[in-house]
């Protein structure tokens, strides 16, 4: 028996390790199992190289639970280690036999260049054996052990098959990492698509044997293989179907419902990346669709927390992305910034592009119908990244009241005669339900204004940055910012009928009937006599500036809500009742219909008052 020290810089090492080389303690079996595999692929790439003669047979790594006695093992038969190899690489902490393996191979997909993988072991067990006989001729197997300190011993054992068990003796405090369910789990989120097969323990397949009444089931063990070794990112899209990509998506989130389309990425240089992202159907669901892109290195999962590789607004986006090109610390849990993470990020948001383009131009009709969904996207990529916007300007649409869809220069082409104002196309939208608007809406249109539909939760900054960041000169107005003769100006100027004498009574009114109501203010507009006898509108600029605080996570209390009361005075009811009454009370009594009115139609009677409104109406039936 030899004994020994391994060598580090500080007797310190262990505990370091235990409690900060990894944020989380379960990596430890993703590190091991990733470490067999790239001892399978070691043999392997031998194999085909030559240097190992005959067949190597089956390579499946086993993932094996003793809980009886505290072992959980981690065994491959793979390119194993001599007596030399053991102490040069398990005993010089962070000198990678991958790396070396590398610099001789250079043209081989290995996972490993991380060589604190190993000593994650020790942040759950108490004591490790690595048991392991090199696939060289004439090798000796030798069983390395540590108790978590810097000295081991290593022996000369008796092994009859190439390659290493990693013996772990869990200790107290991980005790739950004896447990099937939580081992089986660890397996099902980090190995799930390694390269080499994985069984954990056995299942029960039936076979029906026999026929008519003498039909019966037979049940069988089977190995548990917990991997897909070649998943769908792994390989070309001419191998794949419709169906293969739904699948897989199915079997990432199966309680999402089916994406709208999704793209194959495969780029070898100046990086190496592949990886399958979907569009899927967000609804309202933003906040909860986040966080869905799982990164992987060599097929290895990482992390779920891609936002220095995926831009921001992409992070809507479902699927996974495969690279070994981006820089990870010793855990692979934090991604450090370089020029391949950025290059890898402007790439990704290229193909999005070039696939968005791709899609409106092969079917429009089917990309207007997806637009719901896909505006989110877009509009996002547009706020977010200059580039990005250059080409959205192709595929960017918008949808008016009657369902029709246009490209942003091709609405401003249809709106030019009647919607502009000095330089600037004026754009009438709505912002909120077209049913609670729709008296608005219909006073607009009836000027031969068209109205869109922006009602999305993006959709006020988007049509900021379009006003500000855009050489379209548009300026977006909302249907209940003023009233419908007023959302374009134009050079003439309606008249009232009435004198400035009676207009001036009925403000004055109005003002009474709204009086203690410090959000309101009373204006009189000569409006045609078809329009609303009053309007609620909505000052714009401060509604902007709210909305503006509020995506600043600002507080709102500088902006308090305040509306306008509209007069339409030359609407009949004004100009041939109002103005005729000689009691101030039946004045005041009407003038309080007519407003509460107006804020029914706005959705902003409510409560105690939409009640006594109702019944009042009622008495006078």
């Amino acid at each position: 028996m030899q004994k020994g020290t391994i060598s580090v810089q500080t007797e310190n090492i262990f505990p370091i390790i235990k409690k900060f080389l990894y944020s989380d303690h379960e990596i430890f079996l993703r590190e091991l199992v990733s470490n067999a595999v790239d001892a399978t692929n070691k043999l392997e790439i031998l194999a085909q190289r030559g240097e190992v003669t005959g067949e190597i047979g089956d390579t499946t790594i086993q993932v094996i639970l003793e809980p009886e006695a505290n072992r959980l093992i981690v065994r491959d038969r793979g390119i194993g280690m001599t007596e030399e190899e053991v102490l040069k690489y398990l005993n010089q902490i962070a000198f990678s036999s991958a790396a070396e393996f590398l610099e001789k191979y250079q043209d081989s997909a290995i996972i490993g260049h991380f060589g604190l993988g190993f000593y994650s072991a020790f942040m759950v067990a108490d004591k490790v054996e690595v048991v392991t006989k090199s696939w060289k001729k004439g090798s000796k197997a030798v069983q390395w052990t540590c108790e978590g300190s810097p000295e081991f011993t290593i022996d000369t054992v008796k092994k009859a098959d190439r390659g290493t068990d990693i013996i772990l003796y869990i200790n107290e405090e991980n005790k739950n990492f004896l447990e099937k369910h939580r081992v089986e789990g660890l397996l099902e989120k980090y190995c799930k698509f390694l390269p080499v097969p994985i069984q954990f323990g056995t299942r029960t397949e039936y076979d029906t044997i026999g026929e008519g009444e003498e039909q019966k089931e037979e049940k069988r063990e089977v190995p548990n293989i917990i991997n897909d070794p070649r998943p769908i990112w792994k390989k070309t899209p001419t191998e794949l179907k419709e169906e293969d990509y739904l699948k897989f998506y199915r079997d990432l989130y199966p309680m999402a419902p089916e994406p709208m389309f999704w793209i194959h990425l495969n780029i070898d240089y100046p990086f190496n990346l592949t990886g399958v992202l979907y569009f899927p159907k967000l609804g309202n669901a933003v906040e909860v669709s986040r966080n869905k892109i799982h990164l992987y290195c060599n097929q290895v999962f990482v992390t779920d927390d891609v936002r220095d590789i995926v831009p921001e607004w992409l992070l809507l986006l479902h699927g996974i992305i495969d690279s070994p090109d981006i820089p990870l610390n010793v855990s692979r849990s934090y991604l450090q910034s370089d020029g391949n993470v950025k290059k890898i990020s402007e790439y990704i948001a290229r193909k999005v592009a070039d696939k968005l383009q791709e899609l409106f131009k092969s079917d429009r009709p089917s990309f207007e119908q997806k637009w719901r969904d896909l505006g989110v996207f877009v509009k996002y990529g547009m706020i977010s990244d200059e580039k990005f916007q250059e080409k959205a300007m192709n595929f960017s649409l918008v949808e008016n009241t009657e369902g029709q869809f246009y490209l942003l220069e091709e609405y401003k082409e249809k709106i030019k005669a009647n919607q502009t104002d000095k330089h600037q196309k004026v754009v009438c939208i709505y912002t909120q339900d077209a049913e609670g608007q729709n008296a608005l809406i219909k006073s607009a249109r009836n000027r031969g204004y068209d109205v869109l539909k922006l009602d999305t939760v993006l959709d006020n900054h988007w049509m900021q940055h379009l006003e500000y960041r855009s050489n379209l000169g548009l300026l977006f107005v909302r249907v209940d910012s003023e009233t419908a003769d007023k959302l374009v100006q134009k050079d003439e100027e309606k008249t009232s009928v009435l004198s400035e004498a009676e207009v001036e009574t009925v403000k004055g009114v109005f003002e009474k009937v709204v009086a203690g109501n410090t959000a309101a203010r009373v204006e009189c507009q000569p409006m045609a006599p078809t329009d609303w006898p009053v309007s609620i509108t909505k000052p714009e600029f401060l509604r902007r500036m709210k909305e503006m605080q509020s995506l600043q996570g600002m507080s709102l209390g500088d902006f308090p809500d305040s509306y306008n009361v509209v007069v339409n005075t030359n609407h009949p009811l004004v100009v041939q009742k109002m103005t005729k009454l000689e009691d101030a009370g039946a004045q005041s009594e009407l003038a309080r219909h007519l407003y509460e009115l107006a804020l029914l139609q706005q959705g902003m009677l409510r409560g105690e008052a939409l009640t006594q409104f109702v019944e009042e109406t009622l008495e006078r039936l």
